[in-house]
C-alpha cells in the first residue's frame, strides 16, 4: 500500500512538472531536475532551514525558493544552502516571512489556496500548471516560472479577486527568452 502511494505521488509530481518543462530540451530538464533534487536534499540536511515550508523550482540553473518561514534567519539560511549546490547558476530567494499558524488558520488557508488554484485554472489566459500557490494568514503567494509578464500580471489579478485574499505576494519569474 505504501509503495503504491509513493508511486502514485511520483507519477503525479511528474505530471505536474511536465507543463513547466515544455520549453526546455531533454538535457535541460534532467539538469534542472538534478539541481532541484540536490537543493531540496541540502535544505533537508541543513538544521537551520525548515525544508517542509520551502518550495524549490529550477529553470535552466536558476533556482527559485518560495513559501513561508517564520524568521529572516531561516530565509537567509535557505538562500545560502541553495547557492552552495553544484549546478546552481543563480538563486532567487522569494521566501516570505510569516508567523506560525494555528490548526484552524491552516485549514482556512488550505481552503483559500484551493479557491485561488480553482480561479487560476478557470482563467483561460493563465497556465495554472506553471504557478504554485501558498497561503499564510490569508496572504497568498504565487510562485513559479511563467512564460510572460502579461500572464504574471493576470495571475496576480485573478488571485487578488478571490474572496478572503488579504494580499498577494508576487514570486513569479518570467522565463528568459533565448
Amino acid at each position: 500500500m505504501k509503495s503504491r502511494m509513493l508511486a502514485t505521488l511520483a507519477m503525479l509530481s511528474i505530471a505536474v512538472a511536465v507543463p513547466a518543462h515544455a520549453q526546455k530540451t531533454a538535457g535541460d530538464v534532467i539538469d534542472d531536475n538534478t539541481v532541484n533534487a540536490s537543493v531540496k536534499s541540502a535544505l533537508v540536511s541543513d538544521k537551520a532551514t525548515d525544508a517542509g515550508k520551502i518550495n524549490v523550482e529550477t529553470y535552466k540553473g536558476v533556482v527559485l525558493l518560495s513559501g513561508f518561514v517564520p524568521t529572516q534567519g531561516q530565509k537567509d539560511a535557505a538562500g545560502k544552502v541553495a547557492a552552495g549546490v553544484s549546478g546552481v547558476k543563480e538563486v532567487k530567494n522569494e521566501i516570505a516571512i510569516g508567523p506560525s499558524q494555528s490548526t484552524g488558520q491552516k485549514l482556512d488557508d488550505s481552503m483559500l489556496t484551493g479557491k485561488v488554484k480553482a480561479a487560476l485554472v478557470d482563467a483561460k489566459d493563465v497556465k495554472s500548471g506553471q504557478i504554485n500557490v501558498e497561503t499564510n494568514g490569508g496572504v497568498v503567494q504565487l510562485s513559479g516560472f511563467v512564460t510572460s509578464g502579461a500572464m504574471r500580471d493576470r495571475a496576480i489579478k485573478v488571485a487578488t479577486g478571490v474572496e478572503g485574499v488579504k494580499r498577494v505576494d508576487d514570486a513569479l519569474l518570467v522565463k528568459p527568452t533565448e
